[in-house]
């Protein structure tokens, strides 16, 4: 374990480095669905959009779901988790590239849902990936634990296959661009226990 990386809840004056984590997490995905959004928004860029969203009071995945591990003095990495409620049952989307997300998620609903878990590249490999996983599962209590990742993320399935999650399912991926990586998103799932 860590012992040298800290944890600690994020506040909203961390949303622009938890904008910059949840992108690197999603290998660029959020990103792409942020630009979506700056139709009518304020923002100048897409990190801008995400920072916003993540500096909201009451949203799913914000600020207020999300802890921080520091290590070597500066900000290492995220974990966004939150309770999915049944209302994602009733989520509908208008972009083709989220459709097999939802549906994942829909699956997971009840359970405690890791929507973000990244570190900086230049600090991986050193357990704060474990310690961010092991406070999402205390976290969870009794629920079960589910999170989506890449098929073709082999560190992640790794690490979430060696801490007890299991493929609870899969769905293709809609490509975002012509020459995108053909993937599918693979739903984990760790039972409660």
């Amino acid at each position: 374990m860590a012992s040298f990386a800290a944890l600690r809840p994020a506040e909203r004056r961390d949303a622009a480095e938890l904008a910059i984590l949840v992108d690197i997490g999603s290998h660029g995905f959020a990103s792409w669905l942020w630009l979506a959004e700056m139709a009518g928004s304020s923002a100048d860029t897409p990190l801008e959009r995400g920072r916003m969203k993540m500096s909201r009071d009451g949203a799913w995945g914000n600020w207020e779901s999300a802890v921080i591990a520091e290590a070597y003095g500066e900000v290492a990495g995220t974990a966004v988790g939150y309770q999915l409620g049944e209302e994602i049952r009733a989520l509908a989307t208008d972009r083709p590239a989220l459709e097999p997300v939802i549906a994942l998620q829909k699956q997971a609903a009840g359970n405690w849902f890791i929507g973000t878990l990244a570190v900086y590249r230049h600090l991986r490999g050193i357990g704060i990936g474990m310690r961010l996983l092991g406070d999402q599962i205390e976290k969870a209590g009794d629920r079960a634990v589910s999170l989506i990742t890449a098929s073709d993320n082999e560190a992640a399935l790794a690490l979430y296959e060696k801490n007890g999650f299991s493929q609870a399912a899969r769905a293709e991926a809609v490509a975002l661009f012509e020459d995108s990586r053909k993937h599918e998103w693979v739903l984990l799932t760790r039972l409660a226990g």
